[in-house]
C-alpha cells in the first residue's frame, strides 16, 4: 500500500512542448557554432605574437600573418553574432523596456524583429551568398599580401553567418510568442555570463535568505 501511495504522489515527468524543443535546438545549434570559431581568439593571439617576434626579433617578417589575422578575425566576428544573439548579449537600449511586462517586451521584440531584423539578416544571406558564388567561381585570392592566400572559403562564411542569424531570429520569434502567451521569458540555455549577471543574482539571493 505505501509503494502504491509513493507511485501515486510521485510527479509526473514533464514532456517539452515542441515549441520549445526547437527554440532549445537552433539554441544548442548556434551556442556550439559559437564555441567551435571561439578557437580563432587562441589562432588571432598565436599569429599577433609569431609575427611580432619574427618582424621585431629575428627581423624575418612572414608574408601571411596579415590575411591570417583578417581571416580570424573576420570568422570571429561573423559567427559570434549568432550565439550573442542566442544568449541575448547584444546591445541594446532598454531604458524603458526593461520596465515593461514580459508580454509587452515580447510584443515589441517581435515587431523590431519583423520590421528591422529579417529584412537585414535576409539581405546578409542573399548578397553574401551571391559574394560567395563569384568568389568561389573564379578562385579569389588576397591581394593584401605577395602569399596570395585564397579567400574565397572565407567567404563562405557570410551567407552562413545569415542563414545561422535568420534561424536564431525564428527562435527569438517564438520566445516573443511564448512570452506573449504566458507573460513569462522561457529561460536560456546558458553558456558563459557576465560578472555583472553573476553579481546581480547572487545579490537576490542575498536578499531573499
Amino acid at each position: 500500500m505505501r509503494l502504491s501511495l509513493q507511485y501515486l504522489n510521485y510527479p509526473k515527468r514533464q514532456e517539452k512542448k515542441p515549441v520549445i524543443s526547437i527554440i532549445h535546438a537552433i539554441e544548442r545549434l548556434n551556442i556550439w557554432i559559437g564555441r567551435s570559431f571561439g578557437w580563432c581568439i587562441l589562432i588571432l593571439t598565436l599569429s599577433v605574437a609569431y609575427e611580432v617576434f619574427v618582424r621585431y626579433v629575428i627581423n624575418a617578417p612572414t608574408v601571411w600573418a596579415f590575411d591570417m589575422m583578417v581571416q580570424m578575425y573576420g570568422a570571429l566576428f561573423l559567427m559570434a553574432g549568432p550565439y550573442a544573439l542566442a544568449q541575448d548579449t547584444h546591445v541594446r537600449a532598454d531604458v524603458v523596456y526593461r520596465f515593461l511586462q514580459p508580454r509587452w517586451q515580447g510584443l515589441v521584440d517581435i515587431i523590431l524583429y519583423i520590421l528591422f531584423f529579417f529584412p537585414g539578416m535576409l539581405a546578409l544571406f542573399w548578397f553574401g551568398w551571391e559574394i560567395a558564388s563569384d568568389s568561389w567561381r573564379y578562385q579569389e585570392v588576397s591581394w593584401n599580401s605577395p602569399a596570395r592566400i585564397q579567400i574565397y572559403y572565407f567567404k563562405t562564411l557570410i551567407p552562413l553567418a545569415g542563414g545561422l542569424f535568420i534561424l536564431q531570429g525564428i527562435a527569438e520569434c517564438m520566445r516573443c510568442y511564448l512570452a506573449i502567451k504566458t507573460n513569462k521569458w522561457l529561460p536560456r540555455l546558458e553558456d558563459a555570463r557576465e560578472t555583472e549577471d553573476l553579481l546581480k543574482d547572487h545579490a537576490a539571493e542575498l536578499e531573499v535568505k
